[in-house]
């Protein structure tokens, strides 16, 4: 389960998870979150995607590391 609280996105920016919810037909799992920039947009992925890793030049990260 993914743990409310602010997250950095690899390429930088940072969001607060807001909540979890599942998706109404297939019952996935999906991450609401808002940007902590700009116009704090809010958003949903789903939680599978949150936990992947990423590339960036050459490094393996977590697409989403947790920062509080």
């Amino acid at each position: 389960m993914i743990e409310k609280g602010k997250y950095r996105h690899f390429k930088g920016n940072e969001y607060e998870v807001l909540f979890t919810a599942k998706h109404s037909e297939t019952l996935e799992e999906m991450v609401v979150y808002r940007a902590l920039y700009g116009d704090a947009g809010v958003w949903v992925r789903p939680a599978s995607m949150w936990d992947e890793e990423a590339e960036r030049d050459g490094k393996i990260m977590k697409r989403f590391q947790k920062i509080d």
